[in-house]
């Protein structure tokens, strides 16, 4: 996203909307077309642009809820550092529970995913993951032995050198190489201009007439005003965060609180991911809510004082993590494999012929929407659904842009061959569902 008055374009290392179940996203016309291999049906899902790799995480986790289909990821994103990341995410997702407890998994990642200060503890996690990240990008069969279900192999070689120096910076202990609570001081000064004298009156009018006006009302004043001032999202226990989030930086060189929502839905997910059983808490009354909204949490209770507390204990108690040199136990996982594409091919999908006819859910994020054009039609399957993130909870738009921004979606995806499904509402809706027309209705249209 484009910093105020600075003209410069850096990562969306955070989406702007839920993380999605795709296999519920998706259109049951959808559904009805999907080829199989093997007596198994098949899903190619193309998601661009993501970020932070919450619907591939989401649609893992809840696998086991849907008919036995065989998942096929492919990712693009604008920056290698956004793919690094979800590499991150999913190794920690995938870590064995005889190794590292539920508690500590979503503590982590909570901690990764959006705080610009990190424990110590946590800093050290990311320094042992990147001694076997820099071996996966480097050494094709060694990657392939420890993490089967990520293909790397389109991925190009300058790539990869860029990816194997961004884990041995990430694998740099010199917390000085990245001053990022002075990074974050100069982003936010860009961003508010004028008014970042009166921040704190920002950070209010952002928090209650945009988030929670538009749905998002269990975010609390401040957490909110702090990850606003000092990009620290989350405090989960009381430890010292002190340590710059490296997994943060970029070549350019942030009653039921959200940190409850947050770790509740990373716990449920990771719970299912290791028994493929839904998430309950024995104590506390559930209210599974509805998929679509902004977050599923119980209305009773503190995740971090039930089950997930149980479920540590019957662990063998070894947190420490297995160094490069011992060979990793991650969860294995049936049935998907997860391609890294490289950033330029964006624009080239349909040129190449494996592409072609291929996809039956492609996702796009409101950040990468610009290139959403008709060649997309031609590598998509009969019916697939598309999806494309709004900008609801946008804070820097006007609501009038928000509005706008769904017709112009809605007539960039019906130039690409793509009707929408439902009439669309700006309050409601955080993303937009279209089907692929086919040649007669394209006609018609």
């Amino acid at each position: 996203m484009a910093a105020a008055g600075s003209g410069e374009v850096y990562p969306t290392l955070w989406g702007f909307s839920p993380a999605l179940d795709l296999q519920m996203q998706c259109l049951q016309t959808t559904i009805q077309h999907l080829t199989t291999c093997d007596d198994v049906p098949e899903l190619n899902i193309l998601l661009v642009g993501c970020g932070d790799g919450r619907h591939l995480l989401k649609t893992i986790c809840q696998a086991r809820r849907w008919p036995q289909r065989r998942l096929n990821f492919f990712i693009i994103e604008s920056d290698l550092e956004l793919l690094a990341r979800q590499m991150l995410f999913l190794t920690l997702a995938l870590e064995n529970p005889e190794q590292m407890g539920l508690q500590e998994k979503c503590d982590i990642f909570l901690e990764i995913f959006g705080n610009s200060l990190i424990r110590s503890k946590t800093t050290a996690y990311v320094q042992d993951k990147c001694e076997q990240f820099i071996k996966c990008v480097t050494d094709p069969e060694y990657q392939q032995s420890v993490l089967p279900l990520l293909d790397l192999s389109c991925i190009k070689f300058k790539e990869r050198d860029e990816l194997e120096y961004i884990f041995k910076f990430w694998r740099t202990p010199e917390p000085k190489l990245f001053p990022i609570e002075r990074y974050w001081e100069v982003k936010n000064r860009q961003f508010l201009g004028k008014r970042y004298d009166s921040r704190r009156g920002a950070y209010d009018w952002d928090l209650n007439m945009k988030l929670h006006d538009r749905g998002a009302a269990m975010i609390s004043a401040m957490e909110y005003n702090r990850w606003r001032e000092t990009g620290v999202a989350f405090m989960i226990r009381e430890g010292i965060y002190d340590v710059p989030n490296k997994t943060l930086a970029s070549h350019m060189t942030v009653t039921h609180t959200a940190q409850d929502v947050s770790q509740y839905n990373l716990t449920s997910m990771f719970h299912e991911l290791v028994t493929g059983q839904k998430y309950t808490l024995p104590t506390a009354e559930k209210n599974d809510g509805e998929e679509g909204k902004a977050c599923n949490f119980p209305s009773n209770g503190s995740v971090g004082q039930t089950t997930i507390r149980e479920e540590d204990e019957q662990t063998n108690g070894n947190t420490d993590h297995e160094r490069c040199d011992e060979a990793p136990n991650y969860i294995k996982i049936n049935n998907v494999i997860i391609h890294f594409l490289p950033l330029s091919w964006v624009t080239d999908l349909h040129r190449r012929s494996k592409f072609l006819s291929l996809f039956n859910i492609i996702y796009f994020s409101c950040s990468m929407v610009h290139h959403l054009t008709a060649d997309y039609r031609l590598i998509t399957a009969s019916k697939a659904t598309l999806i494309v993130e709004l900008t609801k909870f946008m804070v820097d738009l006007h609501v009038d842009k928000v509005k706008s921004y769904v017709s112009i979606v809605t007539k960039v995806a019906k130039e690409a061959g793509f009707a929408t499904t439902e009439n669309l509402d700006w309050k409601r809706d955080h993303v937009a569902t279209f089907e692929r027309m086919d040649n007669t209705e394209n006609k018609e249209l």
